[in-house]
């Protein structure tokens, strides 16, 4: 007897169905263990991610607290306690906990008078290409802040030179230094120019630029009116007593 259509579609849809079973029965006898165990294995490790992002927060506030420990000593006058509530931190994983316990205990360092220990610590932080470069380059700063009367004023400034640029986060203390050691070197015209910037520099701390308006006054730079030294220009001591002599009143 011949199936209507209506019948060969239904028909036809119960092979398929059939055959989806079947293939899905001997996909799950075949790979079905293996299934289970790549589903539990990728629970397992997403658990593991949830449970280490947990702990590394949970220690990282350890290490906060441990830090503001450190400080509070510090505050108090207790440099030796401060110390050991540092040694932990200094050897965190976690770079920025690190470098800020790197360059305390350096500065505890100065405190005591130990200025090529503190050095070295300050050169340890510089040369750890781990960190970012913020603390690299003011670690830096204070290792040839610290070591400045036993260099030659020309590795001041090539160590220096790069950062002792206006518009650079460290412009203030880097120039000072390279302007000295401008100074140390002869190169009065480099260190006016320079002490110049600095007194004219907007980012600059007020006390670098009060310095930096008296050594330039000395050298006969003037520092009025430009805007971030753009305008800096040498001035001799002859024409500026022209130039006082002009502006002053009639007797």
């Amino acid at each position: 007897m011949a199936l209507t259509p209506q019948n060969n579609q239904a028909f036809l849809r119960e092979v398929d169905d059939e055959l989806r079973r079947d293939q899905l029965t001997s996909f799950w006898e075949r790979y079905g263990r293996w299934t289970i165990a790549a589903i539990v294995v990728a629970l397992a490790a997403f658990a593991g991610f949830l449970y280490w992002q947990h702990r590394r927060t949970e220690a990282a506030g350890v290490e906060g607290e441990q830090l503001q420990a450190a400080y509070d000593a510090l505050g108090a006058g207790q440099a030796d306690q401060a110390n050991k509530a540092l040694a932990p931190i200094a050897g965190s994983g976690r770079e920025g906990y690190r470098a800020l316990a790197l360059m305390t205990q350096a500065d505890i360092l100065l405190g005591k008078k130990q200025d090529k220990a503190a050095a070295a610590l300050f050169a340890k932080i510089a040369a750890d290409a781990s960190l970012a470069q913020p603390f690299r380059d003011i670690a830096l700063i204070r290792q040839t802040t610290a070591e400045f009367d036993t260099l030659k004023p020309q590795v001041v400034i090539e160590r220096l030179r790069p950062l002792a640029v206006p518009g650079n986060a460290y412009f203030g203390s880097a120039g000072e230094l390279v302007a000295i050691a401008y100074l140390d070197t002869g190169r009065k015209d480099l260190a006016g120019r320079l002490f110049g910037q600095l007194a004219q520099s907007d980012t600059v701390p007020d006390s670098i630029r009060q310095r930096a308006v008296q050594m330039a006054g000395t050298m006969g730079v003037d520092t009025a009116g430009a805007d971030g030294g753009a305008n800096v220009r040498i001035v001799s001591p002859a024409s500026a007593a022209a130039a006082q002599s002009k502006e002053a009143p009639a007797q």
